[in-house]
């Protein structure tokens, strides 16, 4: 039970022993981040596995000469989008039964928060979703169930993985080994996971708005 611990606790914040992972597995680091990614955004039952972190960490570990960036860059970028295009045929497969049935591991909740972001944001979601935890895992999930066009998903897939690992794992290259940035590197991580809300914010507000406007609308006109 120990080791198990143990195990998972490495997973989970790999970021902070890649210096030991890589003393011990050698290049074969590259395939064990590939495969982290991979589980992140490919299945629905392993959100709580590092994103963001990991791929900004491994970016300023690049920046030491211990890993290739331009290699992190393309493998990480086709765990993502393949990661993604798994869910979405899991989604697509399984159908709406997910919501009627109870399946152990899988949070209804995250499911029903997805979809109302996709209600809001539409076939963007893809792209906006790499960018929020949790949400990232669910929306090509939620995609596939909803039968969303595989031509607009996997453009939007694949626009959104390019983006969401060069922004992080080129920001964890060049400003990653920055004194400021190391010493609070769990609080840079939260600012940017908060900046990246801003937007879903900003339109979940203005959504919440003119859905309050249109109820008091509707309340005067019964009352006329």
């Amino acid at each position: 039970m120990a080791l198990i611990l143990d195990f998972l606790e490495i997973i989970l914040h790999i970021d902070k022993y890649l210096d030991i992972i890589f003393e011990a597995y050698g290049t074969w680091i590259y395939a064990i981040l590939f495969i982290i990614i991979f589980l992140e955004t490919g299945i629905v039952i392993t959100p709580f596995l590092p994103g963001d972190s990991l791929v900004f960490a491994v970016g300023a570990f690049a920046a030491q000469g211990s890993l290739n960036v331009l290699w992190l860059f393309i493998l990480l970028s086709s765990a993502a989008i393949l990661g993604d295009t798994v869910n979405y045929w899991i989604g697509y497969h399984l159908g709406p039964k997910v919501f009627h049935e109870k399946i152990r591991f899988l949070k209804k909740e995250y499911l029903y928060k997805t979809e109302q972001f996709y209600e809001k944001h539409g076939a963007k979601t893809i792209i906006l979703a790499r960018y929020i935890p949790i949400i990232r895992t669910f929306a090509p999930f939620v995609a596939g169930i909803g039968k969303m066009n595989y031509g607009k998903f996997i453009t939007y897939n694949i626009l959104g993985g390019i983006t969401w690992i060069a922004l992080f794992v080129f920001g964890g290259y060049y400003f990653g080994n920055i004194p400021a940035i190391k010493r609070n590197f769990t609080l840079v991580i939260l600012i940017i996971i908060l900046i990246s809300f801003i937007p879903v914010i900003k339109e979940l507000w203005m959504h919440y708005r003119k859905k309050k406007i249109t109820a008091q609308s509707m309340s005067q006109k019964d009352q006329d």
